[in-house]
């Protein structure tokens, strides 16, 4: 049993009952005002939808791209495209639209912010508007510098709102699986979308450099019956009955060319069957390649070099592309020429001096093939592009030329950059024709469907080599990107085929 309260207690008990009835009355009148805003909400949209626009004569406003603004101001124009920002201030309405070619600030007012599509307005509707495109006075800012005085407007898809609104489906702290899901929706994002600028960009600036030094662009298969990189990483189909694969690489077909076309290059999807999670693979990537004839490997090089330094300073010589650069790679810096050379041999020296251990926590010695993780550990140390050449030959592929006098070894390069490794491997190719029939028997390689790549040998052979750039991997160091799943439009890797 407990005895009388004591005055004390009863004091804390009248204090705590006051200020629960304080709470429930708060409680109460905060629900009220909130089905009186629910209630006067509601009677807003059932007014809204009573609000019309009057027609207008289209004919008068001139359609343009978002891109085509600056030079169509204090002109009446027609745009369509996506909400991309959205807010309400004051009687207004602030949009922030894009179309693909940039972002233009829409302000609707008057009956334009008060019909039912202007309340009830969602992220990534589309819509069209019509209006005065103006300057903005100095010390306010939007895209561009002007934004578009609508004079009248419509919807002409609405996105949903609620829990499947677009800001719901795409978040920076989703599951990676989910965004790679939903990268049809990612793309629609300020950064997604410039990094795929960015690419094109870099890609019409390697065909404009390649155009400078007379290289021909050509198509090659796709569909194929011989291998290049080895039978393991070969994708098997059946092709009406006889055994075919998704090319790993075009460079064989490269080579016919050369006798009729002379130098060439292609840019063409290749396939690896590759089990790797690693942030660098992917099963299905842009293979930049290109073979040259009559040339050393040392011509080989500084062709790369060229070609390397040449296309980025077209890519940022404009300025577009410059810009969305700055934005994702504020640090980056055109590489210097010429790059650093070093030696297979040398690189194992260096790798233990360093104490980078192979993946088995062994030193390395020569022979090995540097695995991914140690060749990165020494690419960023060193912190500048690397010519990493003169591979053994027996981790190397049977189309490459022996070193003359160190026939242990091969007239062979990868391209390593900072942060990504490597972006690019070439060699020169074997110009005889018996010792490419040893390479076959070496490698085990059944040299029947391969008969046209012999008689490149057999009619009128010459010194020649080429290369193969993985364009993921080059826009990854360019733009600083984690993985060069970002650099793909829609990235396949393993257990990856969708959407």
């Amino acid at each position: 049993l407990q005895g009388p309260i004591s005055g004390a207690g009863l004091k804390r008990a009248k204090k705590f009952y006051e200020a629960e009835k304080k709470k429930q009355k708060k409680l109460g009148e905060q629900k009220a005002a909130e089905a009186d805003k629910a209630g006067n909400d509601q009677q807003r949209l059932q007014d809204a939808r009573k609000v019309t626009l009057d027609p207008v004569d289209r004919s008068a406003y001139g359609k343009i791209k978002i891109r085509k603004g600056i030079e169509n101001r204090d002109k009446k124009i027609r745009v369509c495209g996506w909400v991309h920002r959205l807010r309400s201030q004051k009687g207004l309405i602030f949009i922030v639209l894009r179309d693909g070619t940039g972002y233009l600030q829409v302000v609707l007012s008057g009956k334009l912010a008060q019909t039912f599509d202007a309340l009830t307005l969602t992220n990534e509707s589309s819509i069209e508007v019509l209006g005065t495109l103006k300057a903005l006075p100095d010390g306010k800012s939007a895209p561009d510098g002007h934004e578009l005085a609508a004079e009248w407007w419509t919807v002409l898809g609405k996105a949903p709102g609620g829990d499947d609104a677009f800001t719901n489906k795409v978040t920076k702290e989703a599951d990676p699986s989910l965004l790679a899901d939903m990268r049809h929706l990612v793309i629609r994002g300020e950064t997604a979308s410039a990094v795929l600028k960015v690419r094109a960009s870099v890609m019409a600036a390697f065909r404009a450099e390649y155009a400078s030094l007379g290289l021909l662009e050509v198509t090659p298969p796709c569909m194929v019956q011989t291998q290049v990189e080895g039978g393991s990483t070969l994708f098997k189909f059946d092709y009406y009955g006889q055994p075919a694969y998704l090319t790993q690489s075009s460079q064989l077909y490269l080579e016919t060319c050369l006798p009729s076309l002379g130098d060439v290059f292609c840019v063409q999807e290749s396939f690896r069957a590759e089990k790797s999670h690693t942030r660098r693979h992917l099963s299905e990537y842009t293979h930049l390649e290109a073979e040259l004839a009559f040339l050393t490997f040392d011509d080989l090089l500084e062709h790369l070099e060229q070609l390397i330094c040449g296309t980025m300073e077209r890519a940022l010589a404009d300025k577009e592309t410059n810009n969305f650069i700055s934005q994702l790679n504020p640090d980056f810096k055109l590489p210097s020429r010429p790059f650093k050379r070093m030696d297979y041999k040398e690189a194992i020296k260096w790798l233990n001096e360093h104490d980078i251990k192979t993946d088995e926590g062994e030193h390395h010695k020569v022979g090995d093939d540097i695995a991914e993780a140690a060749e990165r550990k020494m690419t960023d140390a060193l912190g500048v592009p690397i010519f990493l050449h003169g591979f053994p030959r027996e981790i190397k592929a049977f189309y490459m030329k022996k070193i003359p006098g160190d026939e242990g070894f091969t007239e062979s390069v990868d391209l390593l950059m900072p942060g990504v490794g490597e972006i690019v491997g070439g060699s020169m190719r074997i110009s005889d024709e018996k010792e490419l029939q040893e390479a076959y028997v070496r490698e085990g390689i059944d040299p029947k469907p391969y008969y046209w790549y012999l008689d490149q040998r057999r009619y009128g052979t010459s010194e020649h080599g080429g290369y193969g750039l993985g364009v993921e991997r080059l826009l990854a160091w360019l733009m600083n990107r984690w993985t060069v799943r970002e650099a793909s439009l829609y990235p396949r890797f393993t257990g990856r085929c969708t959407p």
